[in-house]
């Protein structure tokens, strides 16, 4: 009888499973945590039952329904991809969590990976839980979807550029109280749930320009009146996210 030898053979397991177990851990982390829940599902399922419902906002002709949805849609976006990633990752980076992650095998470009990939598993859950409420209280969408993916897609990469932005530059606190005010500030002034047409013509040019308008706005031409492809949108958001992406991996502190 003979004994086989074992040769241990150390090393990093494959680049694709490391993403792949960072961002499973990154998504059971979000889901586990209360705060970050309360903004990625509870506000915008509160505020999409609410306002459609009640007649609070004047929405314009046809159903509140139709105009809330793609905000709130967008509102999630910005909720995720934004709020939540920058207060995370700023905590993370406050505890020392982000430095001893990137000594690991795992590449820090493969870090930021998982904790996309992470977001993006999020937005589809909200997204599928959003839409089945909508559709209950009788939202009728139209359009393209793969202009509603482009414009999910650009939304997601011009607000993770900025919340990683906001996370890798300030402090854990200061990234908590601004990304709160930010998320806020664009609630009431983004054309989430109040029309960017009840503003004043000079503020109206100023709104527009932002990320979340420009997401609510696109998905809303699409969703709610059949547009096709919003150039325009796509062109605003297109620029946030290579602003933000950019500015981030330039000055992304660690440590």
């Amino acid at each position: 009888m003979t004994t086989g030898i074992h040769t241990p053979k150390p090393g990093a397991a494959p680049l694709p499973r490391m993403i792949a177990a960072q961002a499973a851990l990154e998504t059971k982390m979000l889901l586990r945590n209360g705060e970050q829940l309360l903004l990625t599902i509870v506000i915008p399922t509160l505020l999409l039952a609410l306002f459609g419902s009640v007649d609070i906002v004047d929405t314009g002709e046809g159903k509140a329904v139709d105009f809330l949805a793609p905000g709130v849609l967008a509102l999630a976006v910005m909720s995720t991809a934004f709020t939540g990633q920058a207060i995370a990752t700023g905590f993370e980076r406050r505890y020392g969590v982000l430095k001893r992650l990137a000594v690991s095998p795992l590449p820090r470009w493969g870090l930021m990976t998982a904790k996309t990939l992470s977001v993006l598993v999020t937005e589809i859950l909200q997204v599928v839980l959003l839409t089945v409420i909508a559709f209950a209280m009788g939202w009728s969408p139209h359009g393209n979807p793969l202009a509603v993916l482009l414009l999910l897609v650009l939304g997601t990469a011009a607000f993770s550029g900025l919340g990683l932005l906001m996370a890798g530059t300030l402090k854990a606190e200061a990234t908590l109280a601004a990304a709160n005010l930010v998320f806020l500030l664009l609630l009431v002034g983004g054309g989430v749930v109040v029309p960017l047409d009840k503003f004043p013509d000079a503020a109206q040019s100023v709104l527009g320009l932002l990320p979340i308008a420009a997401l609510s706005d696109g998905l809303r031409d699409v969703l709610q009146h059949g547009a096709g492809m919003p150039w325009g949108d796509l062109g605003i958001l297109a620029v946030w996210a290579v602003l933000g992406l950019g500015a981030a991996a330039r000055f992304f502190r660690w440590e």
